[in-house]
């Protein structure tokens, strides 16, 4: 591994004032993050809304991972909101391609993501017209769950097919097993619960970013 490899911190609440106390934390080690978006549909659990969101005022640069079954429609109020990119599940719409016309429509980047028992092979033909590729290392929608290393063989097979894609991974990275995720040939590891159910959420991230910068640099190889 010789590329550098980020930590994004990933918030997911279903609380404003949770949110708010989540979104100042990061603001003291973090220049982008992730909401976390879930309808109570595509996902079990509910979470905040844009308009929460909106209404924190923030200065972070951030990102929209839409855990719901009509993702168009949430476009405008994330836009308006501040985003500037939201990333929708591959399996959330039949349509996909019309999705990320949309997005385009709406100036925002795109990211599409993948459950884990979603194979590679169903996205290939729309990797050219997104920004992004997040893999699901958990089943979406808790903080908490533990990690499946068999998506680590997902990276590897996209990485294969597509070497220039940013790929990212989500879900159950902890300092246990965060070399060996940046080792797999990702761009992006988005942390929640490792950083935010921490004591001191951001000596965890700066940790876990501090364990993947030393990796890089003493040069390991891809597992």
């Amino acid at each position: 591994m010789s590329k550098h490899v980020r930590i994004i911190p990933a918030i997911l609440t279903d609380g404003p004032k949770v949110l708010e106390s989540r979104v100042r934390q990061a603001e003291t080690f973090a220049r982008y993050v992730q909401f976390d978006i879930m309808d109570g549909n595509f996902v079990p659990t509910r979470s905040v809304t844009c308009e929460d969101i909106a209404a924190l005022n923030t200065k972070l640069m951030w990102e929209a991972h839409l855990m719901v079954t009509d993702p168009g429609s949430y476009l405008d109020c994330f836009k308006r909101a501040g985003a500037g990119k939201i990333v929708f599940h591959y399996e959330a719409s039949s349509h996909p391609n019309e999705v990320i016309s949309a997005a385009r429509s709406f100036g925002l980047k795109v990211g599409l993501a993948l459950n884990p028992e979603t194979l590679v092979s169903s996205i290939l033909p729309l990797c050219s017209e997104v920004d992004s590729v997040l893999l699901l290392s958990v089943h979406p929608g808790f903080y908490g769950q533990g990690f499946l290393p068999e998506v680590l063989d997902k990276v590897t097979e996209l990485r294969r097919m597509q070497p220039l894609l940013e790929i990212g991974i989500d879900g159950g990275a902890k300092e246990n097993n965060i070399i060996r995720i940046a080792s797999s040939g990702v761009d992006a590891i988005y942390v929640g619960s490792a950083i935010f159910l921490q004591p001191a959420p951001g000596e965890s991230y700066r940790h876990l970013q501090s364990l993947v910068d030393s990796a890089s640099s003493e040069g390991i190889k891809e597992a």
